[in-house]
């Protein structure tokens, strides 16, 4: 397989994406497959304009608002945190994996995806 990590891929906004990168890189030397991940953080950095680094334990927060006919339209708002503590690398669950989850249930319902923000520094996530 390739030495590109699953964290490195973080960046990438689909598995699509990030199965294009994984098969483009998986003959490339180390070097050669860190030059599309150092790429594809700093695309992440200019489309976002932040390249932000979450502590553990940070608390996330996503908020969306759906029309329902009436006067008030209904809110949907999902906060979470994620701590690992001493666990082994297969482990561990990454902040990105649980928007992603979250954001499945709430498109199931009929919700939009949610861009979840990091606390205290208002940066997305997602």
């Amino acid at each position: 397989m390739s030495s590109i990590s699953r964290r490195s891929l973080i960046g990438y906004s689909g598995t699509a994406a990030a199965g294009a990168v994984i098969a483009g890189t998986a003959s490339a030397s180390p070097a050669q497959a860190a030059q599309p991940a150092q790429a594809a953080q700093a695309a992440q950095t200019a489309s976002t304009g932040t390249a932000a680094a979450f502590p553990a334990g940070t608390l996330f927060d996503g908020r969306v608002d759906r029309p329902t006919g009436g006067e008030t339209p209904a809110e949907l708002r999902i906060k979470f945190s994620v701590m690992n503590q001493e666990a082994p690398e297969s482990y561990v669950v990454t902040p990105e994996e649980i928007a992603a989850a979250l954001n499945e249930l709430a498109v199931s319902r009929g919700w939009p995806p949610l861009t979840f923000y990091g606390t205290p520094a208002p940066a997305p996530l997602n």
